[in-house]
């Protein structure tokens, strides 16, 4: 079978100051490759910001260890509900949500955000995979939820960034097998998959963005420069696709939005009452490890917002 042509990546900028705005060409292109790249879609003063939160340590305390299967660990740490503080407002900013909904056609809450932390020479890869491998099995039974990838530093094929088969989305779900700590796409079905679908290295600066489909297929490798690699991963499902079953992420809940201006004017740095912190010992989808043991982290309700 022959490789699909699919012709130059297409490429959007965000303005500061200005409505992201889904035209027809973005929206074509979100339906047509499975993802749609943003540059710039955080300024540097924005990022700047989410990092001095990260460094508080509030949240990252949280971080736990997942086994690549290649004798290194992927650091992450996931909360369930967005919150009061710098980190949530990344996830509840009208710039990313409106957007997700315009693409997925329909309302949209927060299932959960991921921050990934690739430290330099240590930080370990993800298998080639569907997010949508993991989350059929929480009982959700449409592939109707995508993820937003912001980049907080550089992200290039030197330091471990996101990998993704174009078009792959339009495969369905495909069996997954674990490897390591982590659940991949099956090895054979993945040989026939990279034989005809175009692989694109996602290369992000700081503060751009990827919003891509559930059922894409992604990877990234390890780290083994002398750079962070850290990322962050709002993803949402739509309201009318809540999971039949109780499981470790949130099931449909109303997302309270915020203005794009409201992140520059927050300040709430350490209060993370409400988020939800996932511990890995109830996720039944993975293998993985707390770094820090004395650390507890509750199923919590949301917090009331004030913003």
């Amino acid at each position: 079978m022959a490789k699909r042509e699919l012709g130059p990546v297409p490429e959007f900028r965000y303005k500061p100051g200005e409505e992201l705005v889904v035209t027809d060409e973005m929206k074509t292109a979100f339906d047509k490759d499975g993802f749609v790249l943003v540059r710039g879609l955080f300024t540097v003063p924005e990022i700047d910001k989410l990092e001095k939160c990260l460094k508080l340590g509030h949240v990252t305390k949280h971080a736990f260890d997942l086994p690549d299967g290649e004798k290194m660990n992927s650091r992450m740490v996931i909360f369930n509900h967005p919150g009061v503080d710098y980190t949530g407002l990344i996830g509840r900013c009208r710039r990313i949500v409106d957007t997700t909904e315009k693409l997925l056609g329909g309302e949209v809450y927060h299932y959960h955000t991921k921050i990934n932390m690739k430290q330099p020479g240590t930080g370990g890869s993800f298998q080639w995979h569907q997010d949508y491998g993991y989350w059929y099995k929480n009982g959700i039974l449409f592939p109707d939820l995508l993820s937003v990838m912001v980049a907080i530093h550089k992200c290039d094929r030197g330091n471990g960034c996101l990998k993704v088969l174009r078009g792959s989305h339009k495969l369905g779900r495909i069996d997954h097998i674990r490897i390591g700590g982590q659940n991949g796409a099956d090895l054979d079905t993945l040989a026939e998959c990279k034989k005809i679908l175009e692989q694109v290295y996602v290369e992000l600066e700081p503060g751009d963005g990827i919003f891509f489909h559930c059922n894409v297929l992604h990877s990234s490798d390890q780290n083994h420069s002398d750079r962070k690699r850290w990322v962050i991963i709002p993803c949402y499902n739509r309201m009318d696709n809540d999971p039949y079953i109780d499981h470790h992420h949130a099931r449909a809940t109303k997302l309270v939005k915020v203005e794009d201006s409201d992140l520059l004017a927050c300040d709430v740095f350490d209060d993370v009452t409400g988020k939800w912190f996932m511990d890995p010992s109830i996720d039944k989808t993975i293998v993985a490890e707390k770094v820090n043991k004395d650390v507890t982290s509750l199923v919590e309700n949301p917090p009331e917002y004030k913003i």
